[in-house]
């Protein structure tokens, strides 16, 4: 028994002394670096976009957001996939990223990455706009995206790129504007060219031609002016009347040039007009004339190589545009023709209701004249290419009656070979000088043989081929 006792206790010591000295079982995955499956999935479609998969990133991305819609790699796979078609570029593709950033939008519009979303959107049209003279749709659709993006995100990081971009569209914009109205007043369809160059200057006031636009602006009512005086229908009363009020608007036109304008060209020439007008010359204030030094300060030259390239390249030169100042967010009303022509006639009083021939323009009538009749002289006002639907004080005179105001071809800086098959050659006689003025019963003096022959340069291309390079392009 007692030999049993000494075994029972050896052996109860072994296992004490055993118990003491085992080590605790170990995972032996525990330091290998396992992950979630939907961070795996992830991973392998970042790595497919890396090396331009695109096609395996998206099936990818998928397949996570189908089988895991719980995850939180769900927004950035969303994301992903826009990113994708983004990245791969081309015009199918930039259509169906669009669908992707706006569905992201949508689904997370508080996450900081939906400005990044609308700015894509934005970046998508930009690279597809045009030259001004070319498609303006997508210029358009640009606009309209950055300023969703500065207007729905302000706090973002991203407001000043889209502010910039925004500078450069509405100078594309703008420069279309200035064709088609530069179109209309060599045709001297003078309230046409008024309401685009009015629309201009308050939609895009910093265009880089800002300057030049009320400069012509204020030579199409002039142009006005001649008319009105040249009228043989309309009783002096009347027109008397309507010069003081198309002699007011032009200096209006000018003194704009002087006081938000001062450091461009146009501002001493605009202060020659008034003078000749003998309007007041208004004096810009300084803090005009510093913002507009800094607005011109920032504007770039094309380069040599940019400028020998453009023509063959779709997208327009963007140099142009300024970098400081506040793009235009919301447009205000646009003018249009019918309402510079009822604010012409209306200008005339009471008198002006009986005394005035009829105006056509886009097929309607001014509300307080006679409709025009086949079998008449005034039938031919309904085309505007060849007489002026700005006549306000009584029937269009014919063509060969009306002499556009400009002084020379180089004031104006016209660089235009008009097409003698679709343009009938314009007389050109008088330039207007000091007899402008409200009131003034006589034309100005003759212009000199030299800028008789510039005239006749933009005037008519019949002696000349024409140069395809140079040739307008208004829409």
């Amino acid at each position: 028994m007692r030999r049993n006792l000494i075994l029972s206790l050896v052996l109860v010591a072994l296992a004490f002394a055993l118990g003491c000295t085992n080590k605790k079982s170990t995972n032996p995955l525990q330091n290998v670096g396992s992950k979630q499956p939907d961070k795996v999935l992830f991973d392998r479609s970042m790595d497919a976009m890396k090396h331009n998969h695109f096609d395996v990133a998206r099936m990818t991305l998928q397949t996570l957001i189908n089988t895991y819609p719980d995850s939180e790699y769900i927004a950035r796979a969303k994301l992903a996939v826009a990113d994708s078609w983004y990245a791969e570029g081309g015009t199918t593709a930039l259509q169906q990223a669009e669908i992707e950033y706006k569905d992201f939008k949508t689904f997370f519009p508080n996450m900081p990455e939906a400005a990044e979303a609308q700015l894509k959107v934005a970046d998508i049209h930009y690279q597809e706009m045009e030259k001004p003279d070319r498609d303006f749709t997508h210029a358009e659709r640009a606009e309209e995206e950055y300023r969703a993006l500065i207007q729905e995100y302000p706090d973002s990081k991203l407001v000043p790129k889209a502010r910039q971009r925004l500078r450069e569209v509405q100078e594309v914009l703008a420069q279309r504007e200035f064709n088609v109205g530069q179109f209309y007043f060599l045709r001297m369809a003078y309230p046409a060219a008024i309401a685009r160059l009015k629309t201009l200057i308050d939609r895009y006031p910093l265009y880089s031609g800002a300057d030049q636009t009320l400069f012509m602006l204020g030579k199409c009512y002039e142009g006005e002016i001649e008319l009105v005086r040249k009228n043989p229908r309309a009783d002096e009363v009347s027109k008397g009347r309507m010069i003081e009020a198309l002699t007011k608007q032009a200096a209006e036109a000018y003194a704009r040039i002087i006081t938000r304008y001062p450091a461009m060209d146009r501002a001493v020439d605009a202060k020659a007009r008034l003078e000749s007008l003998k309007q007041p010359v208004p004096r810009p204030t300084k803090k005009m004339l510093e913002q507009n030094k800094r607005e011109e300060a920032s504007r770039q030259e094309s380069s040599l190589l940019a400028k020998s390239l453009g023509t063959f390249s779709k997208g327009p030169d963007v140099s142009h545009a300024a970098h400081v100042g506040d793009p235009t967010l919301v447009d205000p009303e646009p003018a249009t023709a019918n309402n510079v022509v009822s604010a012409i006639a209306g200008s005339a009083g009471g008198k002006a209701d009986g005394k005035l021939g009829a105006t056509v323009l886009n097929g309607e009538v001014s509300p307080n004249q006679e409709p025009p009749r086949s079998d008449t002289a005034t039938a031919d006002a309904a085309n505007p290419a060849q007489t002026s639907p700005a006549t306000t004080a009584g029937t269009a005179p014919a063509a060969n009656e009306l002499t556009p105001n400009v002084q020379d071809a180089n004031e104006l800086k016209l660089n235009v070979d008009q097409d003698a098959n679709s343009l009938p050659p314009l007389q050109q006689t008088n330039e207007l000088a000091t007899g402008l003025a409200a009131g003034a019963d006589k034309p100005a003096t003759s212009s000199s043989t030299k800028d008789k022959d510039e005239y006749a340069d933009i005037s008519s291309s019949k002696k000349k081929k024409k140069k395809g390079l140079a040739k307008l392009k208004p829409f």
